[in-house]
């Protein structure tokens, strides 16, 4: 399986498309025209745009076809667009749903994508997703519905699959350095792989668990006493 990269950014000084990004996922509406031909030339290569001018569009589609989260804008700077792709999971009931229900219109994939993401949504489009049954959870704490597991798995299934929080699997990592005062990178793998989402492959549940080993690292709870290339993980003095 070839690795994919977490994101890729895409940057210019001047935007590359004119109005808001919203105002063409749907499809509604195209560019006039790309500001920043080095970078259009880019993305044309990589087949993310098209000379149609459908790029924006067509990339969400791809997304959702991938049955990964969809791209994401950011306008924080006034001169630049930065694009976000994402290359791996973020919630696997998110990715499942779009699995199962393979006639979802695009709107209500962004609305679930904003789910997953602990992004805010509108009364309106909380209330039609209901509806649908497509999310469960009060606001602000929404998440993928568990009715639309049904379908192919059972609730066992679907619990299997679910993605847990970090602190739920960081706090299985430092209760074991505290039980047993050290443990090598095959001893943390041995405590979480079969813990981790049954939707991730095992290279993705490897690079979890190193994301977690750097998070708890980075925040001061775990120090590496060993080598990198053989970790002994201990609770931080």
């Amino acid at each position: 399986m070839t690795e994919q990269p977490d994101c890729l950014y895409f940057e210019n000084e001047g935007r590359f498309f004119e109005g808001l990004p919203e105002d063409y996922i749907i499809g509604n509406k195209t560019p006039r025209r790309y500001r920043n031909p080095f970078l259009a030339q880019a993305m044309a290569e990589l087949n993310m745009i098209d000379t149609m001018g459908y790029g924006i569009h067509s990339i969400h589609v791809a997304q959702a076809r991938r049955f990964f989260p969809m791209p994401d804008f950011d306008l924080s700077e006034s001169n630049a667009v930065k694009l976000r792709i994402h290359g791996k999971i973020v919630d696997p009931a998110y990715s499942r749903m779009l699995i199962q229900k393979t006639n979802l219109p695009l709107d209500q994939i962004l609305a679930l994508d904003r789910v997953q993401k602990r992004l805010p949504l509108s009364d309106d489009m909380i209330k039609h997703l209901r509806k649908q049954g497509l999310i469960e959870g009060r606001k602000p704490h929404l998440h993928v519905s568990a009715t639309v597991a049904k379908v192919t798995a059972s609730k066992a299934d679907y619990i299997k699959t679910r993605a847990q929080d970090d602190d739920y699997y960081c706090k299985l990592i430092t209760d074991y350095l505290k039980k047993f005062n050290k443990a090598s990178r095959g001893e943390i793998d041995k405590l979480l792989l079969d813990k981790l989402s049954s939707v991730l492959d095992n290279e993705q549940k490897k690079k979890k668990i190193a994301n977690l080993l750097t998070k708890l690292r980075r925040s001061g709870k775990i120090q590496n006493e060993g080598s990198k290339k053989a970790p002994q993980w201990k609770i931080a003095e």
